[in-house]
């Protein structure tokens, strides 16, 4: 929802005036829109222009090698005619002036009429309509403009800026205009400013096909599958669609309607991009990123544009505009990546492990597998006693990183003959690598520690050695965490764990029997911290809330302590 504004009404006014005042230092606003300060050498003006709401588009494209002017009106709506030749009067160098602007009914009426006045005072003034949306029409001329826009300009403003007449411009748009197709789809609605619902919505689970960018919903609904079946939608009508004659060269954009996350867009790129290549074509500088958007629609759109020599040449000019800038010179001084040594290299300095050490790598392997295969089987819980005063993400921070060091240790043991203490410090590089975040750091450090006191050329594995690497793991925890017990963290039902089993085993119990006396304890301690107040970590700031919540952390502990129950009888084995 579009929460902040002052009077509703002004939306549009005032935010352009923020923009004004921001990018003072190269435009200067003028009756209706935005101008570029001019350049030595006089050029053609293109003009570009529509309704507001769709940032970068259209004045956030203002500058050396892009649009010369742009004009604003009013939230999805066209600008007047008045507002068209107030802008197109002051951008015009004597070179004359290309307007142009996506396919609407308000923006044909009132763009047409400014060009009618303004060639009556003499300013040879040609129209340059975007009609890239295959959803909306099978007959091009009629199909609006959504994404398509942006290509369409960028191969106009970089044609004036390279010194072309009035002529050529004008072909070069048209040229560009037909290469281009565009198509998205929508995956909720956007708010107008002041206004307590969306102007369309989207059943759960599903999507509008064939958005457009003024807030009009798809032409269906489709449920909503995952970012590779979105990918194989988009790529596949488009590519339908392709124009006759198309060359094997596109540039690409995946644009964001103002809600679809960067991470999501790069997402959807991961099988976009491949989709392509398999269709023949060779993708030229592509663009992923919010560059026409609405408001606060959720949506993605695809946009193709065929290149030949000439527009190739243009969509990789160079531009300078507060929204996006294009430099074609590579960066100085950069220097070749450090070498990287592959898994395999290192492998090969790795020692043999003793014959004692053999059965006890087994059993951290199945160890892990336990470790991993108990994550995902209580992901969600622990993601949502993590969301209770934190950022929700424990359960999947865990998974990651639990499937990261299984993952890293199967490799290292399938390789060669890998000892416990190699495949263990393996195990928590790659976590610490993948999962990140606090416990990413915190189980990644703790398993390195663990593996270091293990000896891979030992030749007795006995109590002492695990009660060693017990205490190493939970010693690496507590100087790199900083967290005491009572500090509502991991370590409140870690310490309890490692303080039973050490002296279960120091009694003379049998390491099974001591590792499950002990899970239970960190079991219980676990459960224990819902009554604790958080001392540290994203979970402090709202402490009172947390009251009653265990710790998502001390409970991944116990869960996977207690799992690791079950490996009793292979423990047994390597003691014999």
């Amino acid at each position: 929802m579009t929460v902040l504004f002052n009077d509703p009404s002004e939306f549009a006014e005032d935010q352009f005036s923020g923009f004004l005042d921001l990018y003072s230092d190269r435009l200067r606003g003028v009756p209706g829109g935005a101008v570029a300060h001019r350049s030595e050498t006089p050029q053609v003006a293109v003009v570009v222009g529509g309704g507001s709401g769709h940032y970068p588009a259209f004045c956030g494209i203002v500058g050396p090698g892009f649009a010369t002017a742009a004009v604003v009106g009013n939230i999805f709506t066209s600008p007047s005619a008045a507002q068209v030749y107030s802008v197109a009067k002051a951008a015009d160098q004597g070179k004359g002036v290309i307007l142009t602007f996506g396919n609407y009914a308000g923006d044909n009426m009132n763009f047409g009429i400014a060009a009618e006045r303004l060639r009556k005072e003499g300013i040879d003034t040609r129209i340059v309509v975007v009609t890239d949306d295959i959803a909306s029409s099978p007959i091009e001329s009629e199909r609006r403009g959504i994404a398509g826009d942006f290509t369409v300009f960028k191969a106009l403003g970089a044609a004036a800026a390279a010194g072309l007449d009035l002529d050529e411009v004008e072909r070069i748009g048209r040229a560009a205009n037909a290469a281009t197709r565009s198509f998205g789809v929508a995956f909720s609605g956007c708010t107008m400013p002041g206004a307590d619902a969306p102007l369309f919505t989207v059943p759960e689970n599903h999507m509008g096909v064939g958005l457009g960018i003024h807030g009009e919903p798809g032409i269906r609904d489709e449920v909503l599958g995952t970012a590779e079946e979105l990918a194989r939608l988009l790529v596949g009508d488009l590519l339908n669609q392709a124009p006759a004659r198309a060359s094997s060269r596109v540039a690409v954009i995946l644009n964001g309607l103002g809600t679809t996350k960067y991470e999501e867009l790069f997402l959807v790129w991961n099988s976009v991009a491949p989709l392509l290549r398999e269709a023949g074509l060779e993708i030229v500088e592509p663009e992923v990123g919010e560059l026409v958007t609405s408001l606060d629609m959720g949506g993605i759109s695809l946009t193709l544009m065929w290149l030949d020599k000439e527009l190739e040449w243009l969509w990789s000019a160079e531009t300078y505009t507060p929204a996006y800038r294009k430099q074609k010179s590579a960066l100085r001084g950069l220097r070749p990546a450090v070498r990287h040594i592959d898994e395999a290299e290192e492998l090969d300095s790795i020692p043999v492990p003793s014959p004692a050490a053999v059965p006890v790598a087994t059993l951290v392997l199945d160890g892990l597998r336990v470790l991993a295969s108990t994550m995902h089987a209580n992901e969600t819980e622990l993601g949502r006693i993590d969301a209770v005063a934190g950022d929700g993400d424990h359960g999947r921070g865990m998974v990651k990183g639990a499937d990261a060091a299984l993952a890293s240790a199967e490799r290292a043991a399938k390789a060669t003959t890998a000892g416990p203490s190699y495949i263990l410090r393996k195990a928590g590089q790659a976590w610490a690598a993948a999962a990140g975040g606090t416990s990413g750091v915190l189980w990644g450090a703790g398993l390195e520690s663990a593996a270091a006191a293990i000896d891979d050329q030992g030749t007795s594995f006995d109590r002492g050695v695990i009660a060693t690497a017990v205490h190493a793991f939970s010693t690496a925890i507590t100087d790199l965490g900083r967290a005491k017990p009572g500090d509502k963290t991991i370590v409140d039902a870690m310490l309890p764990f490692v303080d039973g089993l050490e002296l279960a085993l120091m009694s003379g119990k049998d390491p099974a029997a001591a590792w499950a006396s002990a899970a239970a304890e960190a079991s219980a301690a676990a459960a224990a911290t819902a009554s604790l107040t958080p001392k540290l970590g994203r979970a402090r700031p709202l402490a009172e809330k947390s009251i009653g919540t265990p710790d998502a952390g001390a409970t991944s502990f116990g869960m996977i302590v207690t799992a690791l129950e079950a490996l009793a009888p292979a423990t047994e084995r390597t003691q014999s």
